[in-house]
């Protein structure tokens, strides 16, 4: 195998560092530095040219365009902070951009380059800088010392740099490697007083000694972390490309999940893929155990911690995720807290997610090397995490993941009692993501002695997707049930019956659910008197709550609207009358969408904010259960006319999106949002793609979707085959799915001319049984029969009409159904408000909507000419978090659905409200709206 670069320790120095850093060849600095040493400041000691300009980047060096104008518009202020630890490409991006610059402007000054080296104290700092400066600044214009300034030189300099014509552009590598802040203070003074005239670029893997937090509340600051300088997957596949490595689609995209898109990592990957006959399987297969990963990993990000730091990793890699709480349980450490922070914020080894409490979590790979150092612990240490792990989390509602460490440390009574009391919140209601470690079994004297024991890891296994192994456990403890005395034999059968429900639901098979959750239902809790364990109050509504959430679940999965509201606020009311909120926010998350799709908008979003209220980040499903809650707001949103609002929520939503129901929902909403842009075609190709994802289910959803495809077909014109998807008029009376149906082929033959036959096949929607159709429905048969009384000229029935279709929508603040109407309705809603109306703040807003300029109302473009531009242009990542700014997430949320600081996200805010003209939130997007940026 070849192991160039790659197989041995790298060599000392800034070779050391190229090696690790780059994703292209770098040549030994050392040689560079010998061939030009001999640069000397006026009167001063000789410098290293190799510190004032980068290594030349190799020929498989992979360019990144989006670093590339990430910098450009980082240096059109004051100070960028590239900030990563070690490997994550910052040197190697920085060389590149600057030879990129010089290329397309080569009569502008090349930025100027330092490289700090430890021990550098202010003077030799400085005699550098100095340096650097004079090769970009005329020294008769700018004086520039070879030592650390005094305060009048300052002055000078700053003065100087104040008046020049261009700003001068400094890059600093190696930034942390400064331990005497007093070195930068010269600096932060020229930044201060230049009037903007220097901009510094500077790169390290900690925070710098520099004034970042006055920085950033000026909004002088752009910083660039990990999660900019990861490679995306177009860019993974140019350096496997440029490696002479082809591998599919799918082996990128694990690539980059395992690797998180490190660079030195993904260099010594490629360069060991250029020689393995199979680099699919490889990259399956990449872990830890990869000699070359291990040991950069053991070299590079390891080797500068302190030990309590590299202690505190290796204590917190027993389970996924830690928080402060549960690192200091697991370690006995009182500054876990503060350990955790500075891992994250200096060095970078530790992602945190935003949220409160916060959760940090290890890169994918080298949580792989300390597990492997985790297991050649001794026993009984490694028991000790395990039973430190299971307390924490018994004690902080996760008594799932205190179950999987309760029964790895082989505590087998805390593993029964766990299962036995707390067994509601071991269902899963979502895919298990993957079989994970599986616990040793318990020894069979303990499972003798308390047969629910092998229940408990029956659970634990189908918690981890191990059906095979929960089943076998199960038939393990089937074989105790007849000799148990009753009333513990009752409840054992209860027990049982959850355990054969959770089997169930992980096989998808509708009838086997059914019959799990009729067996469940009809258990016997057997009440047994003097049990410790048992909480006979509860006990019955838990049963409710579990089984009607899968019945409720069931019914959702066949687009059982009806049935699904039904089952989700039954069991939503005995989720919280047993106190489960897991159960409780999979119900009310659920419950949301179905409201909404059914029109009743306000409970959807009293639904949904209460799921989004729950405490989402008790190791639950969180992403899936809040991504029903935010589709539901999509769709609240659609309808009440404020598509903004609707796309950052389909956005937020994108985590449930892989699920059949909310997947088809959100390409129902998408459809229509592109419609009322102007752009049917693709509404229509939306439409139709959601209806393939929703396959043969049928339903009221199906319903819903062929009728939307419907009105989609007749609104590109396409009247034929709209006539030939809504086949014959369904008999009355008729569901609400049908009428809606029937709805939308009614406005087909209007939009074809024909309003009698409109008339013909529109539904009676004031008839006793369309008071149980989904209100949209009702609305635009209402509607539309006004549109119809208009077209005959029948304007008192018209006005009556109206104000009965307004009776429908005020309680619910519709809106999309009188901004969509058929022509006719504007100059009706402007005759009713002089008619007098019971709704006249409604109609006054639906008059001023639907009445605003055609360029106001056409799609993207339509008025452009119109539009004033910005002087300075949104970046790519500030339109991505202005969309964000539409919602009600705070700072701390946006920063964790987009997986970046808190920091990062308060920048960019700034500088959004700065090139908006903007104070706050709601100006800012006011103003953006009118910019057509959103």
């Amino acid at each position: 195998m070849n192991r160039r670069g790659s197989g041995n320790r790298p060599p000392q120095g800034r070779g050391r560092k190229h090696a690790s850093v780059g994703v292209g060849r770098m040549p030994d600095d050392r040689s560079t530095v010998r061939a030009d040493a001999g640069v000397r400041p006026p009167g001063g000691p000789p410098l290293l040219a190799s510190r004032l300009a980068p290594a030349v980047p190799g020929e498989t060096m992979v360019l990144r365009p989006r670093l590339a104008r990430l910098l450009d518009e980082a240096v059109t202020r004051p100070v960028t902070l590239l900030r990563a630890p070690a490997g994550w490409g910052k040197t190697t991006l920085l060389a590149t951009w600057r030879r990129t610059r010089q290329e397309a402007e080569p009569e502008a000054p090349v930025p100027a380059w330092v490289s700090v080296e430890a021990g550098d104290d202010p003077d030799r700092l400085w005699s550098y800088l100095g340096a650097a400066l004079r090769s970009v600044a005329d020294p008769a214009e700018t004086p520039m010392p070879d030592r650390a300034p005094r305060p009048d030189e300052l002055e000078i300099m700053a003065a100087a740099l104040a008046v020049r014509e261009r700003p001068v552009v400094l890059v600093v590598d190696d930034l942390h490697l400064i331990t005497e802040p007093a070195a930068l203070a010269g600096l932060e003074f020229l930044l201060r007083h230049s009037e903007q005239r220097l901009r510094l670029v500077a790169a390290g893997r900690t925070g710098p000694p520099l004034a970042v937090h006055r920085l950033r509340l000026a909004g002088e600051l752009t910083e660039i972390g990990p999660d900019d300088l990861a490679f995306t997957g177009d860019e993974i596949a140019d350096l496997l490309t440029a490696h002479g490595v082809v591998v599919p689609a799918a082996a990128v995209a694990r690539l980059r999940q395992r690797t998180g898109g490190w660079a030195a990592v993904l260099r010594i990957a490629a360069l060991a893929l250029r020689d393995q006959p199979d680099p699919e399987r490889w990259i399956s297969e990449l872990g830890a155990d990869q000699p070359e990963i291990a040991g950069y990993l053991r070299a590079e990000p390891l080797a500068g911690l302190e030990p309590t730091d590299r202690e505190l990793l290796r204590r917190a890699a027993i389970v996924d995720a830690v928080c402060a709480g549960l690192a200091a349980a697991l370690s006995g450490d009182a500054d876990a807290e503060e350990r955790l922070r500075t891992l994250a914020d200096d060095s970078g080894l530790l992602h945190h997610d935003g949220s409160r409490p916060v959760w940090y979590r290890c890169h994918p790979l080298l949580t792989d090397l300390l597990h492997r150092e985790l297991v050649r612990l001794p026993a009984a240490e490694l028991r000790d995490l395990h039973l430190r792990a299971a307390g924490w989390y018994a004690g902080n509602g996760r008594p799932a993941d205190a179950l999987r460490h309760a029964l790895a440390a082989g505590d087998w009574t805390a593993a029964t009692d766990l299962f036995v009391i707390r067994w509601p919140e071991l269902v899963p209601y979502e895919r298990p993501a993957g079989v994970g470690p599986v616990p040793a079994s318990p020894p069979p004297e303990a499972v003798e002695r308390d047969p629910e024991l092998a229940l408990a890891c029956a659970a634990e296994r189908a918690l981890d997707g191990d059906t095979g192994a929960a089943e076998a456990y199960l038939r393990l403890a089937g074989g105790h049930l007849r000799r148990l005395p009753q009333p513990r034999r009752a409840r054992f059968g209860r027990l049982v019956a959850a355990v054969e429900l959770t089997l169930a639901r992980l096989a998808g098979d509708p009838p086997p659910v059914r019959a799990a959750a009729a067996r469940l239902l009809a258990t016997d809790g057997g009440h047994p008197t003097g049990d410790p364990r048992a909480d006979h109050a509860i006990e019955d509504a838990d049963v409710r709550a579990v089984a009607g959430t899968a019945l409720a679940l069931l019914a959702l999965d066949d687009g059982d609207l009806t049935g699904a509201a039904t089952g989700f606020a039954e069991a939503l009311a005995a989720a919280r009358e047993a106190a489960r909120p897991r159960t409780e926010l999979v119900c009310a998350s659920r419950w949301s969408l179905v409201a909404a799709l059914r029109g009743q908008l306000r409970a959807a979003e009293e639904l949904a904010r209460v799921a989004l209220a729950l405490p989402a980040c008790q190791g639950w499903a969180a992403l899936l259960d809040c991504g029903y809650a935010h589709l539901a707001l999509a769709v609240v949103a659609l309808h009440r006319n404020q598509p903004a609002e609707a796309e950052a929520h389909l956005g937020l939503a994108a985590p449930a999106g892989a699920e059949p129901v909310p997947g088809a929902v959100a390409g129902w909403c998408r459809a229509y949002l592109r419609l009322d842009e102007g752009e049917p075609s693709v509404g229509h190709r939306l439409l139709v793609e959601a209806r393939t994802g929703w396959g043969a289910r049928g339903g009221e959803l199906g319903t819903l979707l062929r009728a939307a495809e419907l009105d989609l077909h007749s609104a590109r014109g396409d009247v034929q085959t709209a006539r030939e998807l809504a086949g014959e008029p369904p008999a009355e009376p008729m569901t609400g799915a049908a009428a809606a149906l029937a709805v939308a082929a009614a406005r087909t033959e209007l939009r074809a001319g024909d309003p009698r036959a409109a008339d013909r096949l529109l539904p009676d929607w004031t008839a006793a049984p369309a008071a149980d159709w989904p209100l949209p429905v009702r609305l635009d048969a209402a509607l539309l029969a006004t549109v119809l009384a208009v077209r005959s000229g029948d304007d008192r029935r018209a006005g009556r009409l109206l104000e009965q279709a307004l009776d429908l929508a005020a309680p619910e603040d519709y809106r999309r159904p009188f901004r969509q109407a058929e022509p006719g309705l504007r100059e009706l809603l402007t005759a009713h408000l002089d008619s007098g109306t019971a709704h006249w703040s409604l109609v006054s807003d639906l008059v001023r909507a639907v009445d605003a300029p055609a360029g106001q109302t056409g799609g993207p473009g339509a008025a452009d000419a119109a539009v004033p531009s910005l002087d300075e242009p949104l970046t790519e990542r500030e339109l991505t978090i202005l969309r964000y700014l539409q919602s009600i997430l705070s700072n701390v949320e946006i920063a964790a659905e987009l997986s970046v600081s808190v920091n990062t996200v308060k920048t960019h805010v700034r500088n959004i409200y700065r090139k908006l003209d903007a104070t706050r939130r709601r100006d800012a997007v006011r103003r953006a709206r009118q910019l057509r940026l959103i």
